[in-house]
Order: C-alpha cells, then sequence, then structure tokens
C-alpha cells in the first residue's frame, strides 16, 4: 500500500492550527494536496478559503469553491473546534450556541457541501468528536452536546454512506495545542497533565484516510495512555 495519503487531496476545517495544523502536514508530507477551511492563514503555500464556520452556508459555500478550484476531494477532516467552559447558567447565549455551530452544525455542512465530490472519488470523511463526546463532565453543557452530537452524526452518516463514502469517527483525548490557552485558569490543563502530541493523534487521521474502497474504519480512540477523561 502506497503512503497513507499519498497524492489525495484532503480539505482539513481548523487548518491553520492544533489538529488540524498537524493533519495539514501529514497530508503534505504523504505526497497529497491539503485544502484549508479556517478563520486564519494556514501554512505558506496551503489553499484556503477564509471562512466563519458558525456560519454554515458560509462553510458550504466555501467547501464547494476549494473542491472545484482544485477539481475535487478525496476526503474531509473536520477538525475545527472551540469550546468556552463554564456553567450553563454563566456562559452567554450566544457564546453557547457559537459551540454548537462550529463543533457540530459546520461538521454537517461541510461534509454535506463535499459528499458529491466524495462519492465521485470513492473518498472518505474523518470527522473529530472528543473524549467528552462518551463521557459527560460537569461546566461543559455545550462541548458535550456538541460532541455528542458528532458521535451520533457520524454513525448515523456511516451507515447511510456505506458503499460510497469511507466514515470514520474520531475521538480524541487532550492534546498539545493551544486549545486551552485563552480559556479561564481553573479550565486549563495543570502543569503536570499528560496529553497527546496532535501529530500523534494526526498519524491515527492519515491511516483511517488511508483505508482502500470498501475498508473503513469505523472509530478511533487516541489519546495519551493516562488520559484522564477516557473511560
Amino acid at each position: 500500500m502506497s503512503a497513507p495519503g499519498a497524492g489525495r487531496t484532503v480539505l482539513v476545517t481548523g487548518g491553520s492550527s492544533g489538529l488540524g495544523a498537524a493533519v495539514v502536514t501529514a497530508v503534505a508530507a504523504a505526497g497529497g494536496r491539503p485544502l484549508v477551511l479556517d478563520r486564519q492563514a494556514p501554512a505558506d503555500g496551503v489553499p484556503w478559503v477564509e471562512c466563519d464556520l458558525a456560519d454554515t452556508r458560509s462553510a458550504e459555500a466555501a467547501t464547494r469553491e476549494l473542491a472545484e478550484r482544485v477539481g475535487g476531494l478525496d476526503g474531509v477532516v473536520t477538525a475545527a473546534g472551540i469550546d468556552v467552559p463554564g456553567r450553563l447558567a454563566d456562559v452567554p447565549g450566544e457564546t453557547w450556541e457559537r459551540i454548537i455551530a462550529v463543533d457540530l452544525l459546520a461538521t454537517a455542512a461541510v461534509v454535506r457541501a463535499a459528499l458529491p465530490f466524495l462519492v465521485a472519488s470513492r473518498g472518505a470523511v474523518v470527522t473529530v468528536a472528543s473524549t467528552l463526546g462518551v463521557k459527560a463532565v460537569s461546566d461543559a453543557t455545550a462541548y458535550c452536546a456538541a460532541k455528542f452530537g458528532v458521535v451520533g452524526f457520524t454513525r448515523a452518516l456511516a451507515a447511510e454512506m456505506a458503499g460510497t463514502v469511507g466514515v470514520t469517527l474520531l475521538i480524541p483525548g487532550g492534546m498539545r495545542t493551544a486549545f486551552f490557552d485563552e480559556r479561564d485558569p481553573q479550565y486549563r490543563p495543570g502543569a503536570d497533565a499528560i496529553l497527546n502530541e496532535p501529530a500523534d493523534t494526526a498519524a491515527a487521521v492519515m491511516f483511517a484516510l488511508s483505508q482502500p474502497a470498501g475498508c473503513a474504519i469505523r472509530e478511533m480512540v487516541v489519546c495519551a495512555d493516562q488520559e484522564t477523561s477516557y473511560p
């Protein structure tokens, strides 16, 4: 088998930082062509469209624009995600709903727009949930709701697209990224926190994308071996 993702065109949401950037790097290193949807520019030379994924109609249009610009898609990785922890009564409604929009609704919107291209290429989707998509915790009602939604969405999508598009659900644990940087101190990992490297999680994404047509990696949990939020 060729290198995972070799020669494939892969659209990555949130590809300018964190896990998304690690996936972009891995796709390029494998000889593939990464594309990015994000509010910030990705690494130099990576084709991208600036997009606020909370605007799901814009996310759909941007997905189609990139796919048509390069002549199709072989894969989609929905790595974009945000969170603002806090008790339900303390998180403003607009903030709570933006988390749902970016983490769940944009996942569905991008995949919806990409499906005609993926069906044509017999491509694959990797959605990114979280260990908090299978285990709920306090002060994370929006994030848990969104990520539990991604789990259900992906399982239903896998049943719907069986035989036409590969569908993989990725359930990652905490990673060493900027995801936690803007949180209030009580919601940041401590100095002794054991987190996974995003490049290691990206390698698992590439493994899922490398499967031949007809073979699907349905679900993967990828985390540091001392991850506290799983199981």
